[in-house]
């Protein structure tokens, strides 16, 4: 069941067997390996502007037991992925986006989150663990779980592109990235089980980008009772949840730590940390507007 399954990998008291845990490249009867849709020239040209390796070198995959839930590994170029980190950290983390800061006063909308963590000694230490989240786009609302014309920004143009990119490739789908959040999970974070059903859009697919150390990424069905999968996640995976596992729980009860390269201080910040990208569209194919 999803809720004893995500207890037991959340476990700090004592450390879980992940021998279970399903790493996507390994054998498994369960794991259908996918053939990305043909591309256009201009459309793969886009995916290499965007940070792509040529579609043809994709690994992508389907679960059996969850229909419609694609794992897209590591599609990135080293310098694509490094683009979307740097993007990550240093860009999206200011106004107009929303974050935890703003709603704790702890950031002003003039003030850019990295910048301050690099150019003031004293408040830089204060902040630099403290960032949880980044809203684009539509900003939920955390406490009533809903959208809002009056809370809303321009979503990213570049992360608009890039989702649409990946959604022609992997299912073919027509996708409008109308809000995101960027998640930034430490060595001890966890995502609790939950649905994304704010949308009033459910059918169109959520998208979900890792960067960073690796995490347990824990699906299962409408129900808290239904049987889940363990799956790792590693740097640069896309995950797809669409079809009959749009609905469905899902949550990350651990980060696994991994060794990590040296590198300049964005490549350092993923030494300890791991980035999540999820987005998704708001809106039906009708609606302009909430």
């Amino acid at each position: 069941m999803f809720r004893d399954l995500f207890k037991y990998y959340k476990s700090k008291a004592a450390p879980p067997d992940l021998s279970s845990v399903l790493y996507i490249e390994d054998e498994s009867e369960n794991i259908i390996k996918k053939q990305p849709l043909p591309c256009s020239n201009e459309l793969e040209q886009q995916l290499q502007s965007l940070g792509l390796v040529p579609s043809l070198n994709w690994k992508l995959f389907e679960h059996a037991e969850h229909a419609g839930l694609f794992i897209l590994k590591n599609p990135f170029t080293d310098d694509g992925a490094y683009s979307w980190i740097k993007r990550c950290l240093s860009e999206y983390p200011s106004y107009p986006n929303k974050c935890n800061l703003h709603s704790h006063n702890l950031l002003s909308p003039n003030e850019n989150w990295w910048d301050v963590c690099h150019k003031e000694a004293e408040r830089g230490l204060e902040l630099f663990d403290k960032l949880r989240w980044v809203t684009l786009g539509y900003h939920h609302d955390w406490d009533r779980k809903v959208y809002s014309e009056s809370n809303k920004s321009e979503f990213p143009k570049e992360l608009a592109c890039l989702i649409s990119c990946l959604g022609q490739v992997i299912g073919g789908w027509d996708v409008k990235a109308e809000a995101g959040i960027v998640n930034i999970y430490h060595m001890n974070s966890t995502l609790s089980g939950h649905t994304d059903s704010s949308e009033p859009n459910s059918t169109a697919p959520l998208f979900s980008i890792s960067f960073g150390q690796r995490a347990i990424f824990l699906i299962g069905g409408r129900k808290l009772e239904d049987k889940a999968t363990p799956i790792m996640l590693e740097n640069g995976d896309v995950i797809v949840m669409s079809g009959d596992s749009r609905l469905c729980y899902h949550g990350v009860p651990r980060i696994v730590p991994t060794p990590w390269p040296k590198g300049d201080e964005y490549i350092q910040f993923l030494s300890n940390a791991r980035i999540n990208l999820n987005i998704r569209q708001v809106l039906n194919i009708d609606q302009n507007s909430l």
